[in-house]
């Protein structure tokens, strides 16, 4: 156990066999394939196993293997666009550039909004030099929105008490059923202004429903729960939609409000290596892609990673 966490979780490249099995649609302009987590769409300075090593497999009879239209971060998995041909390729990147093509990312986060839906409107800028393509929010930077909207809502630990909860009446021992009602809805949601608009000023911060409790229970484990805080951890499912295509942007937009996404290492509180890995997947596309015909519309599963906390925020396993 100990040994996943002092490391990368390694992910091999992809077989023909093994990508050709992740192709959601296929037509004479474009693929789209399901990307697993963890696997880089690009060979990095130092090599390493890449997602374009692959491609070769994804001839389907054309003399050149396609190349991507976009690109999706190591660890996001879900729906990816690979130009079959120049032309298309050259089409494709026009339609992303110039946002006809829409994205819906499914997401599970450390707390979340009290409203059910809602827009962050918050220009972002590179943190500085030395880290690259991360970014920060900045209100001289470029313009960044996305649309959220709440799809379930769940408690993911105990409501551990300073006593023995067993012994306080009406007190709960575990919470795992996802909230139901206004009620609890203003007990746990938080970080988020009641417009469901970001300020341009809000800096990205930890989750604030991890309190200082010095026992969580697991399952029907309730041994340290004796002289604890209270300590709940909240889990919220949401669809995200960025209306404009920032680096990282969903990732600083969520963390900013103070829900950020689960195993995001770089803007949350997830792990530099191990689990959880970041729960944030490319859902649907729809593209727009011939004149003639209706927008291409795909769909990508849930990813095996996510769905322990799909389950627990309300998701039926569809």
């Amino acid at each position: 156990m100990s040994e996943s966490l002092d490391r990368p979780i390694e992910v091999p490249e992809l077989t023909a066999d093994e990508i050709q099995a992740r192709v959601l649609h296929r037509d004479g302009l474009m693929l789209v394939i399901d990307k697993p987590a963890g696997l880089p769409v690009h060979r990095g300075p130092k090599g390493g196993a890449n997602l374009e090593s692959s491609f070769d497999a994804l001839r389907f009879g054309l003399p050149r293997p396609p190349v991507l239209a976009h690109r999706l971060d190591r660890d996001t998995s879900g729906c990816l666009v690979l130009g079959r041909h120049r032309k298309a390729t050259a089409s494709l990147g026009l339609l992303f550039k110039h946002g006809r093509i829409s994205k819906t990312y499914w997401a599970v986060v450390e707390g979340g909004p009290v409203e059910d839906e809602g827009v962050i409107d918050m220009p972002l800028g590179r943190l500085n030099a030395e880290r690259g393509w991360w970014q920060r929010p900045d209100p001289e930077g470029q313009s960044a929105v996305s649309k959220w909207k709440v799809l379930g809502r769940s408690l993911a630990s105990v409501l551990a008490q300073e006593t023995n909860p067993a012994s306080r009446p009406g007190a709960s021992v575990s919470v795992t059923s996802p909230l139901v009602g206004e009620v609890e809805r203003e007990a746990f949601g938080r970080g988020v202004s009641h417009s469901g608009t970001a300020r341009v000023d809000l800096p990205p911060q930890p989750s604030p429903t991890r309190g200082e409790g010095t026992g969580i229970a697991r399952g029907n484990d309730t041994a340290n729960l004796d002289k604890a805080k209270i300590d709940v951890v909240k889990l919220t499912w949401l669809a995200l939609e960025p209306v404009t295509g920032r680096t990282h942007q969903l990732r600083v937009h969520a963390a900013a409000q103070g829900w950020p996404i689960v195993g995001d290492n770089i803007y949350g509180n997830g792990p530099r290596f191990g689990e959880p890995r970041l729960h944030l997947h490319s859902r649907e596309l729809v593209i727009p892609i011939s004149k003639n015909r209706d927008p291409v519309r795909v769909v990508a599963p849930a990813p095996t990673h996510m769905h322990e906390r799909l389950r627990a925020c309300g998701w039926n396993g569809e």
